[in-house]
């Protein structure tokens, strides 16, 4: 199963790194950059690399984007064996995402975060550099750069360009933008499941309690499950002919769909 959450922490509130651990997100992102005033800049960069130095598990550090005062000395924690990988913010060129990727060791990526116009038409170079396994969308960055004033159906192109220019590269299914949504479960699940239903593969988490909601939003629901079964089983039943379930004809991408869901629902 592929990670579907991604919990920032502030990399000034050290307290909070080991407790984001527990609360069993897909991964963590130690954060450099937004969640960090740039007075604490330095600060929070010391007690990232003070904490991986005892880290007792592997998380990813969000570094402060290329052009910037802290972006070079962010790097220098990047050495750590505890870093699984970078994310890259205001992501816009190939060249400087294969730089920062070039400083990764063995079982580290780079995930670019494209949150700009310009990282956005750049999405299908940043999609091949060495090291990039999957993209991740800053939505709310990006609404602030374009002018476009929505995150629903107003971004349904920006977030289907990305999904297919990661398919085509070979990624894994992209990680969807932050949802505020933090003490109304009803609407992150509603901006979860959009997300997975627009072929995302996970979501950035601003909260613990986002989490599990995030979660269940990309597991398979009981319906899906039971459909799926009810495929796979006509399958196993009538393997030569044409087959039909719940009146509508099984063809290959039908059987894939139905075994990809139990797998999904397998693995928890």
């Amino acid at each position: 199963m592929i990670d579907r959450s991604f919990l920032f922490v502030p990399g000034d509130r050290p307290e909070r790194f080991d407790k984001a651990l527990s609360v069993q997100a897909h991964a963590v992102i130690l954060d450099l950059e937004d969640a960090v005033a740039p007075q604490r800049k330095t600060e929070a960069r010391s007690a990232v690399a003070t904490w991986l130095r005892a880290a007792q598990a592997r998380v990813y550090v969000r570094i402060n984007p290329l052009g910037t005062p802290w972006h070079e000395e962010d790097c220098s924690v990047l050495a750590s064996p505890a870093v699984r990988g970078v994310m890259l913010p205001k992501a816009e060129s190939a060249a400087d995402v294969a730089r920062v990727a070039a400083q990764l060791g063995e079982g580290q990526d780079c995930i670019p975060l494209v949150e700009t116009v310009a990282g956005w038409f750049e999405a299908p170079a940043l999609a091949r550099v060495p090291r990039v396994r999957r993209l991740a969308f800053g939505s709310f960055d990006f609404m602030s750069d374009s002018g476009i004033r929505g995150d629903g159906p107003q971004l349904d192109t920006v977030r289907s360009q990305l999904v297919l220019v990661s398919r085509h590269a070979g990624l894994l299914p992209p990680v969807d933008g932050v949802s505020l949504a933090i003490d109304d479960a009803t609407q992150l699940e509603a901006d979860a499941r959009r997300s997975l239903l627009w072929g995302f593969g996970g979501k950035l988490c601003i909260h613990p309690r986002q989490v599990p909601v995030v979660h269940a939003a990309f597991a398979p629901t009981e319906a899906e499950v039971a459909w799926a079964r009810r495929v796979v089983d006509a399958l196993a039943a009538g393997p030569l002919g044409a087959i039909a379930v719940d009146g509508k004809l099984v063809d290959k991408p039908v059987a894939q769909l139905a075994q990809a869901i139990l797998q999904e629902a397998a693995a928890g």
